[in-house]
């Protein structure tokens, strides 16, 4: 059994990775946790150069780069890839897929695999990231901790079979940190320090802190208007800040959704830029609830049905 759970992790090709282990700070550490920890620290360290190296077409750099590469984890990880929510081309599919790579937070394997299994395991402590193992934890200290997210290293990507059949996303599987990489080079000859750091650093470590806020503050404060049965909330904040992921229990109510801001007001930039899409003829299959599903998935509902059988219940009815 062993040798099979060897043999699948190095088909995978991340076994090298994980396999040496060093004790620090009371637990075992390995190869990714410790490059894990170096990448973010010196992401914050850049970012921390901001105020000496402003300009204007910096910060208006980071900020195109901050809605396309946000929309690669938003519109393609999480919308397309992980819940199937619509199909677009396989042109369009993998432009959106390479900006999911520039934000930095994992592979498209490695992200859809994390994030199919949050679902499956929700606010459960086989769950990746759930506040229930502490905040600190769901926020960003899970991303520390690879080899005890699902128990065991070899269980990673088990779940991912449909890209894992496609070439493209087994490129980027084992390459995605280098366009980042290349990118910051490139951001560097272009616009110097200034660049790099707003478009490189300041960009990439607060959108890392907005998405990591969907596990850890939108597990634990905000609005539950859905019977999710598990901790997620609607938080206004995180669905400007998110692209639209803040409205996170309408997400996890029909997690097969393309749109999550289900209300007018319910800012879903990402919801936005899918319709367009569909209007053009470029996403198709869009998956939505339908009203009849929302009614049944509604907590007041639940309230409702609950408070009218203990009223008949007292009047003696039953």
């Amino acid at each position: 059994m062993q040798k099979k759970q060897k043999e699948e992790a190095e088909a995978a090709g991340y076994y090298w990775l994980v396999k040496w282990r060093v004790q620090l700070f009371g637990r075992q550490w390995n190869f990714m946790d410790i490059g894990s920890v170096v990448v973010i620290f010196g992401l914050h360290c850049l970012a921390l150069l901001a105020p000496f190296h402003f300009n204007l077409s910096a910060v208006w750099l980071a900020m195109a780069l901050y809605v396309l590469t946000g929309l690669g984890v938003t519109l393609s990880y999480h919308r397309n890839l992980s819940h199937k929510s619509f199909k677009l081309p396989k042109w369009l599919e993998y432009f959106f897929a390479y900006c999911g790579t520039l934000a930095l937070q994992g592979s498209p394997l490695e992200w859809v695999s994390t994030h199919r299994y949050h679902h499956q395991f929700t606010d459960t402590w086989n769950d990746a990231h759930s506040p229930i193992k502490g905040f600190w934890f769901s926020h960003i200290g899970w991303i520390f901790d690879y080899g005890s997210r699902f128990g065991s290293t070899e269980g990673r990507l088990n779940n991912v079979g449909d890209l894992r059949k496609q070439p493209y996303y087994i490129f980027l599987h084992y390459t995605y940190p280098f366009h980042s990489l290349a990118l910051g080079f490139l951001l560097y000859a272009v616009g110097g320090l200034p660049f790099l750091v707003w478009g490189l650093g300041v960009r990439t470590i607060l959108y890392l802190h907005v998405t990591f806020a969907i596990n850890s503050i939108c597990h634990t404060w905000g609005k539950q208007v859905w019977d999710t049965g598990d901790l997620s909330r609607n938080n206004w904040l995180f669905g400007l800040l998110a692209h639209g992921e803040g409205w996170h229990n309408n997400h996890h109510a029909f997690e097969y959704s393309a749109r999550q801001g289900f209300e007018w007001w319910q800012i879903d930039l990402t919801w936005y830029v899918i319709r367009v899409l569909q209007a053009v003829g470029l996403a198709t299959d869009v998956k939505l609830p339908t009203e009849t599903q929302k009614k049944r998935k509604a907590l007041y509902n639940k309230k409702f049905s609950k408070d009218r059988l203990e009223t008949i219940v007292s009047d003696g009815k039953l």
